[in-house]
């Protein structure tokens, strides 16, 4: 087993925990929809998991710096600069991301629903690349 196949390994591991954790914020924001979920209990749960979910991604990029693969490490490069890009750009006011009192707006939890539609659609992406890239390195 070599580096690569360890390095794999590991993403198959990081991607396949924001897989679930895409999962868990279409769950949330269905329920939030249906008003299953209270408001502010649903957004302060969505808004703990925003700066791990960045953090992982920004480890996953430079994972996959550190071993060379750069066509993934670009992939994931927009992934994490998009997440960072959305922490910077929460308004004074908010909360966070996910803010109470706008998520009320039918427009801003559609976008938010699609947002994590999107995110979902790329780190199942991810994982089948990871997959594949980890079975390959093993055979080798």
């Amino acid at each position: 087993m070599g580096p690569d196949s360890f390095l794999f390994i590991l993403e198959l591991v990081i991607t396949t925990s924001l897989l679930f954790l895409s999962v868990y914020f279409v769950i949330c924001l269905s329920d939030l929809e249906c008003d299953y979920l209270n408001v502010t209990t649903c957004c302060q749960r969505l808004n703990w998991w925003i700066l791990p979910e960045a953090i992982v991604s920004a480890v996953s990029v430079v994972l996959l710096l550190a071993f060379g693969h750069w066509l993934l490490m670009i992939l994931s490069l927009c992934l994490a600069a998009y997440q960072i890009y959305r922490i910077q750009s929460i308004p004074k006011g908010n909360t966070g991301i996910f803010d109470p009192t706008e998520v009320h707006n039918k427009r801003v939890l559609t976008g938010l629903q699609r947002e994590s539609y999107a995110k979902l659609g790329v780190h199942l992406v991810f994982f089948f690349i990871y997959l594949y890239n980890m079975v390959y390195s093993l055979v080798q």
